[in-house]
């Protein structure tokens, strides 16, 4: 009697489930936080010549975008437990907004510096709280799949970054300052909508048996073997992926002979392809339960496309090469180490296991670009990034094979 009577006295909710919502503004999120930082690669023959710089000064420039955006995860992650999520990622997004828009304006190398500084500090506030709210919100059956749309935020950022960067510089005719202009605007938008729209858990100092919960501090995460391998795995990942990222359209310019017009949208095959492979293995690995077995495919497949890059003597075996990284490489792989990484500790402790997941594997892109850069000053080619980035997945991937999880 009572079920009936709860029955109609509780109004079915309908509409679009929150968690939907959730997924929608945190990819856009990703979409304008990855446009940021592709729009500078096409245009670096152009810095390149009004600043006077060398390769090391171009991999700076972007090494101390990413240095302090690695710098921001741990803080903004742990932050996010301790007063809200939101409380921490809002003003972050939107001064990365802000200071896109300063990058464009910078009239002098030292301000162009500093824009980029600001700016990575204002996105490095965005990872950690960002899955923490995901992964609090979606379905557990359906966390995989989740982060893999998220994810895909960073596949269409890249491609919308280096497509409207090209686009305006080389087609449009516009200064390279222009794609910052134009990025700005929706990238404060986005930050005011997740303000508006998505709602945060309230905290609770009790589980569901009225026991007090007990926090895992910073120490304890880094005693989980598990997840110090999974850490490895993206640190290894990430560094070659910010190879491609930074230094892709450069060498398709400089040592392949493609017009400057042309490298944004071979670059951006990278990030088209990645979004069907993440949201394949995605949905495989929430069906079998486990992430090992993906993993163990994925990884020595994105090592041999890293390579064939450059071995291969066509433009045309490089763009395969190009799509197979796409398919198998970092976007790919990345929602399965994101759910793996939830699994592996409680929520209350997921913004700072995802913020200090996401330190570790930027630690990587603060070196990527600077590395690759120097090494080019010295060889005179990019190779050597590529090859650098290889051996570090066959390091990744022997991290993995010692991996120890539950279906």
């Amino acid at each position: 009697m009572s079920d009936s009577v709860n029955d109609v006295a509780t109004p079915q909710r309908t509409g679009i489930p929150a968690w939907w919502v959730t997924i929608f503004l945190f990819w856009l999120g990703w979409i304008f936080m990855y446009a940021d930082r592709t729009i500078l690669n096409p245009v670096m023959g152009e810095l390149e010549k009004e600043f006077s710089l060398t390769g090391t000064q171009l991999g700076v420039l972007n090494s101390v975008f990413y240095f302090s955006y690695a710098l921001l995860q741990v803080p903004a992650g742990v932050l996010g437990d301790k007063i809200g999520k939101k409380k921490v990622l809002i003003p972050g997004f939107l001064l990365f907004g802000v200071f896109t828009a300063v990058t464009g304006w910078a009239k002098s190398w030292t301000t162009l510096l500093f824009a980029r500084v600001v700016t990575g500090a204002g996105e490095g506030t965005y990872y950690g709280p960002q899955y923490g709210l995901s992964s609090e919100q979606i379905p557990k059956k359906y966390r995989s799949l989740g982060s893999a749309i998220i994810n895909s935020g960073m596949a269409f950022g890249i491609a919308l970054g280096l497509m409207s960067s090209s686009w305006l510089v080389y087609d449009q005719g516009h200064s390279w300052r222009m794609p910052f202009y134009v990025m700005a605007i929706p990238s404060i938008l986005t930050g005011l909508a997740i303000w508006f729209f998505i709602k945060e858990k309230k905290k609770t100092q009790t589980s569901a048996d009225g026991a007090p919960i007990k926090k895992g501090k910073l120490g304890d995460l880094l005693k989980n073997r598990n997840l110090l391998r999974v850490y490895l795995m993206v640190f290894c990942s990430l560094f070659g992926f910010f190879v491609i990222l930074t230094w892709l359209p450069y060498y398709l310019q400089s040592e392949r002979g493609i017009p400057g017009n042309e490298t944004g949208f071979i670059s951006s095959l990278v990030a088209w392809i990645s979004i069907p492979g993440a949201l394949i293995f995605s949905s495989i690995s929430d069906r079998l339960g486990k992430r090992k077995p993906l993993i163990l495919i994925l990884v020595p497949l994105a090592t041999l496309s890293l390579l064939s890059i450059v071995w291969m003597p066509s433009m045309t075996g490089v763009v395969i090469a190009l799509c197979i990284y796409g398919l198998v490489g970092k976007l790919a792989l990345d929602p399965v180490l994101v759910a793996l990484v939830a699994d592996s500790v409680d929520e209350n402790n997921y913004s700072t296991a995802f913020g200090l997941f996401n330190f570790i594997g930027m630690s990587s892109s603060i070196l990527a670009p600077i590395i690759t850069g120097a090494a080019r000053d010295i060889t005179g080619s990019l190779a050597s990034g590529f090859y650098l980035s290889a051996i570090l997945l066959v390091i990744g991937l022997v991290g993995m094979l010692f991996l120890k999880e539950k279906k």
